[in-house]
């Protein structure tokens, strides 16, 4: 018997031909976390120059976050390398993150809406509105994680190939 394997070198579990789900989560969430920061840094810098509405703010924060978290979970976190199959891989990753995307543009709208008749100062208000995407990207990390590893790069994991021996 032979392993193949798909470039993954994540440790493996001991009972099992599998990379273990300890280190993909951890590496998921390191990813996340950049990702987050970038998306934080761009929101801030949105809100901050009111260049754009809540709700366009945090769709652009989502985008700027998305794309290299896409990029690092991918390779590091589940080992992928190579051209990602679009309809395999690269769609349903953009149907999972798209759910945390949307969850994060309608908790920032929501906070906008919220707090609108309180006549704010604009700190305090970027703050509330930053305070809404960021607690909407902590509420939805670990579904995220579980999608991401059980269905979109379910794939990137060992598997054993039987070998005939002649």
């Amino acid at each position: 018997m032979a392993d193949v394997t798909t470039g993954s070198a994540t440790p493996e579990d001991p009972r099992g031909n599998r990379p273990r789900g300890i280190v993909r989560l951890a590496r998921a969430a390191t990813s996340s976390l950049l990702a987050t920061g970038i998306s934080q840094l761009t929101l801030l810098v949105l809100l901050s120059t009111q260049a754009t509405g809540a709700g366009m703010a945090a769709a652009l924060a989502f985008v700027a976050g998305a794309v290299p978290n896409y990029l690092v979970a991918r390779k590091w976190a589940w080992g992928r390398r190579g051209k990602p199959r679009v309809r395999g891989e690269l769609l349903p990753y953009l149907a999972v993150i798209a759910t945390g995307g949307l969850t994060a543009v309608g908790a920032t709208k929501l906070g906008a809406l919220l707090i609108a008749p309180l006549d704010l100062p604009h700190v305090a208000r970027v703050l509330v509105l930053d305070a809404a995407y960021i607690s909407s990207y902590a509420l939805v990390f670990l579904m995220k994680f579980a999608l991401l590893d059980r269905l979109v790069f379910a794939g990137a994991v060992r598997t054993r190939a039987a070998t005939s021996q002649s």
